[in-house]
């Protein structure tokens, strides 16, 4: 309807001055008159040039003064003309913000007195200019740059710009628009209209619509043509270890905690830190014998310990959780590698992981709620912590970390245990970079593995690296139900360096 009115309009007259007043004229919907605009132009019907409108327009307080009157006038009209009122009442009355304004504005005008705790007229009649300003710019009269000026300060409009358009004729205008066929159709072979027939020029150079496509998490791009993962699994791989099975989110709290010699009043097992299953809330599948003797050297230790002194509950180890570490996985591992000492001789084994874990810690820039763990565990006879500096040295000189410092520190399944620290060249100070330590034979004898194999072990996460390596501040830019998916198509899909 608006092109037909717009070409009809056009067959008579040289132009359109104002596409505005046109579909106002003709009863259109500018907005509808505009996109018809532009298809006509883009076919050279009409020729279009822009035209700007400057005006001013009531902000949601210049609307509400203009129905109910300016604050000043309605805080003279509440004083009563003979002795005044007290200022708490007339607070009371208009109410703190309208009588803040409204006294301001009326002390400026020398409407009222406002001096001690009484508020009286110092005239007998005003006339509320504000609302009648206001009035007018909402019905489109011109208002002089002065007034202007005061009901923009006082934040009572503000400028609108309006876009329209003046039309003529275009090279190609016709009073009606050509019917081009975009398509050749048998119908027209078979019956040879396609001889009479228009068709539509195609635009080879136009591009077609984006396909949308998969875009790989930074934690999976490349890097010198291979991820932070994948290169991190293959150092594994070429020193020499063998991946662990880690498709076990749900694990007991046997495995998790009381198989590490970690004692069930220990901080970690509190809600607050582990998020525990309601359905199913149990595990019914342990192995009984080694159930036993872990519940022994809890209570009343061995193997040189004395144990916790505590009576262990059977209740306690069967609850379900989500694993709070990847070192549940290892416990399982190193229990079955005892079991096959039981038939064979004992093999040493080098075992890695890397897969996610849950805490139920507070989400910070730095923390979040699940993330990846990266494990190593070396197991053979006669490895001292020496053993563990070399390797942690060789595996960390493999990421580009050849600066590490040592600390020590508390782990319950590990004696000695260290905090693994490495020099940020970017950052210019020591970074905390992992944790380590020897298991305890608490922990490696009630298994079943000989008396002389000792295990060393590190661990780390996937975020920390690959959020140096990215470039990235808070790790729920990397991960989590807050990513920037966008953030995700456009970042590099390879970094040069770490």
């Amino acid at each position: 309807m608006a092109e037909e009115a717009i070409l009809g309009y056009l067959a008579k007259n040289e132009e359109i001055g104002d596409s505005g007043e046109f579909a106002a004229k003709h009863g259109l919907n500018h907005d509808e008159v505009v996109n018809v605009i532009k298809s006509l132009h883009g076919f050279r019907y009409v020729e279009a040039q822009d035209i700007k409108r400057e005006s001013w327009v009531l902000t949601d307080e210049g609307k509400l003064y203009a129905d109910t009157g300016s604050p000043e006038a309605q805080l003279f009209l509440a004083i009563p003309p003979e002795g005044g009122i007290p200022r708490e009442e007339l607070q009371t009355k208009l109410g703190p913000l309208l009588f803040k304004i409204g006294c301001a504005q009326a002390a400026k005008n020398r409407w009222v007195d406002m001096g001690g705790q009484q508020v009286t007229r110092r005239v007998q009649h005003v006339d509320d200019r504000v609302k009648d300003l206001l009035l007018k710019i909402k019905e489109g009269q011109v208002v002089d740059q002065d007034n202007i000026k005061a009901l923009k300060a006082r934040k009572l409009i503000v400028p609108q710009t309006w876009n329209g358009y003046l039309l003529k004729k275009g090279p190609d205008y016709a009073p009606q628009r050509k019917k081009f066929a975009a398509d050749l159709t048998r119908e027209m072979l078979q019956s040879g209209d396609w001889k009479n027939v228009e068709f539509k020029e195609y635009n080879f150079n136009a591009k077609g619509q984006t396909i949308e496509a998969g875009h790989l998490h930074p934690l999976n791009k490349a890097r010198i043509c291979s991820s932070v993962r994948h290169q991190l699994r293959m150092i594994f791989l070429q020193m020499g270890f063998e991946e662990m099975p880690t498709d076990r989110y749900v694990e007991s709290s046997f495995w998790n905690f009381d198989a590490l010699f970690q004692p069930q009043q220990h901080p970690a097992r509190d809600s607050h830190d582990t998020f525990y299953l309601k359905v199913p809330s149990t595990t019914k599948e342990l192995p009984e014998d080694y159930v036993e003797r872990v519940k022994r050297v809890h209570e009343s230790g061995g193997y040189g310990s004395r144990g916790y002194e505590y009576d262990w509950s059977r209740e306690e180890a069967n609850k379900n959780l989500l694993r709070t570490h990847t070192t549940a996985v290892s416990a399982r591992m190193l229990y079955n590698l005892a079991q096959d000492t039981l038939k064979k001789p004992f093999t040493p084994k080098r075992y890695f992981s890397i897969d996610r874990v849950f805490r139920n810690e507070a989400v910070d820039r730095t923390h979040l709620a699940e993330f990846h763990q990266i494990e190593g565990l070396i197991c053979d006879r006669g490895l001292t912590l020496g053993d563990l500096i070399g390797v942690l040295h060789d595996f960390f000189s493999r990421l580009g970390m050849s600066k590490l410092r040592f600390k020590p520190a508390y782990n319950p399944y590990t004696e000695p245990s260290m905090e693994i620290f490495s020099y940020h060249e970017g950052f210019g100070k020591w970074v905390e970079v992992g944790n380590s330590g020897m298991f305890r034979p608490e922990m490696l004898l009630p298994m079943g593995l000989p008396e002389d194999v000792r295990v060393i072990a590190w661990g780390l996460s996937l975020e920390r690296p690959t959020m140096i390596l990215y470039g990235y501040n808070n790790i729920r830019d990397l991960f989590g139900h807050k990513v920037d998916l966008g953030l995700i198509k456009t970042n590099p899909i390879c970094r040069l360096g770490l």
